[in-house]
């Protein structure tokens, strides 16, 4: 398979590790799936799923928050298989495949760009889960100084790019289960708020479906459009003899172990403890050891969060003002945009935040989905190959342009509550409709003329989707 380079003058020795700019080449795909897999977990456990799961049980009951579980792993975990799929095969991550996916090189910048603003907010928010448990357990440490050092502390971790993630994944994974069965076995000693089986809980005027599980698959809506597109920035460096069971497991395992089993135990920890944020209850389970526990988490997801930030950054900075100083350069940035959100409360601003990141990045993912398989593959519809090269493409697109400015326009109407009850608590899966839709009828009205200035051998589609 031939490898799409893109022109970049950074340091040779910062470009053999991260591919920021630049398709990965057959030569440097060599982690195997299990290490694929290993990293992608540092999502998968991160604390926010048990508060996810808590709040939702606790709202709408344990039922209807298991129902949205399943929905989120199936739905997350497709797109998930296709997105890894397609990264595996080319090389590239969604900030890459978008270019030559239906955005030009400008378009695909801005998805870069709030693609990034979705990480250091995620970056912001965990962050401030652990700075809540060590404060409850340290309350003589102002919470800035706290947010300070460990926001700090995620930058280091990063700085030598994904052959340091995989090491840290490995050798903190293994005091993730000890600490997360010790919460397990301390919970299950603690006398129980709730008489019943933690599943059978419902809060009064509340019934298994209807407004109140919808609620609860809006709330999911905010997440599970994230871990599939941040797959792609690991997966990229899948071996190709392990494609056919990496894409599985990358596509699927993170779903199942964040939403139902991280999100399933927040259920059963909410409901027999009848509190719903993780970084109180943890602490009360475990004491100090909670504490870190809690710290342990934290730091998993956010060297993640700050990886795929920087990447994102440096895509954007490059295509829009030929900024290149490096990923480590957006590192720093990233981290630092990080404490700036937690020293500004963006903890008060949630659920806006999550309504309108579930929106967009459902609606990205579908018209990525979408572009791959129906106007690429069988519709015959632009050029047979991801080309990623400036050069080679126009500025804008409007496939995916379009699409997306409409779609996630009208799923953020939808979730505001403008367009009935139904379709706020369904916005991002009615948004991810829409711009599949979209994508197929510009593609056809415009015969994939806005694609590629100049016709390039490359590889064909068929590779990607078998």
């Amino acid at each position: 398979m031939g490898s799409v380079k893109i022109t970049d003058h950074k340091p040779q020795e910062e470009m053999k590790d991260d591919f920021s700019l630049e398709s990965v080449p057959r030569s440097h795909r060599n982690m195997g799936w299990i290490s694929i897999t290993n990293i992608t977990f540092g999502i998968a456990t991160a604390i926010f799923y048990f508060q996810m799961g808590s709040v939702m049980a606790l709202q709408f009951g344990a039922m209807n928050a298991i129902i949205s579980a399943v929905y989120a792993i199936i739905v997350a975990g497709v797109l998930g298989t296709f997105i890894a799929y397609l990264s595996a095969k080319s090389g590239m991550n969604v900030n890459l495949m978008s270019r030559g996916g239906g955005f030009g090189y400008i378009g695909a910048s801005l998805t870069s760009f709030i693609y990034a603003t979705n990480f250091i907010m995620y970056c912001a928010l965990e962050g401030m889960i652990l700075v809540s448990a060590v404060h409850s357990f340290f309350p003589v440490i102002p919470e800035w100084v706290l947010i300070l050092f460990f926001g700090t502390l995620v930058i280091p971790l990063n700085w030598f790019g994904i052959k340091q993630l995989d090491k840290l994944q490995k050798w903190s994974l293994p005091l993730f289960f000890i600490f997360l069965i010790a919460a397990i076995v301390m919970s299950a000693k603690t006398p129980s708020l709730y008489e019943g089986s933690f599943w059978s809980y419902m809060p009064e005027n509340v019934q298994v479906g209807g407004t109140a599980l919808l609620l609860c698959i809006g709330m999911q809506h905010g997440i599970m459009g994230l871990t599939p597109l941040l797959a792609s920035d690991y997966t990229r460096f899948l071996k190709p003899k392990d494609t056919k069971i990496g894409i599985f497991a990358i596509g699927f395992i993170p779903q199942i172990f964040c939403f139902g089993v991280m999100g399933g135990l927040g259920i059963w920890f909410g409901v027999r403890l009848g509190e719903p944020n993780p970084g109180v209850y943890i602490v009360l389970l475990l004491g100090i050891w909670g504490a870190l526990f809690t710290m342990l988490t934290q730091v998993r997801i956010n060297i993640t969060n700050i990886y795929s930030g920087s990447l994102s950054l440096s895509n954007f900075f490059e295509n829009v003002f030929n900024f290149t100083p490096g990923r480590r350069f957006w590192v720093v940035i990233t981290g630092v945009s990080a404490m700036v959100l937690m020293l500004g409360g963006i903890v008060n601003h949630l659920d806006t935040a999550m309504t309108f990141q579930g929106v967009f990045l459902l609606t990205w993912a579908s018209i990525l989905v979408t572009d791959a398989l129906i106007v690429k593959k069988l519709l015959k519809i632009g050029p047979g190959y991801y080309e990623a090269r400036q050069e080679n493409l126009y500025k804008w697109n409007p496939v995916g342009v379009v699409s997306l400015i409409v779609a996630s326009g009208l799923g953020t109407v939808a979730a505001i509550g403008y367009m009935g009850q139904f379709l706020q608590s369904t916005a991002a899966f009615f948004a991810a409709i829409l711009a599949a839709f979209l994508t197929i009828l510009i593609a056809v009205l415009t015969k994939g003329k806005y694609y590629i200035q100049q016709k390039q051998e490359d590889v064909p589609i068929e590779d990607y989707i078998a």
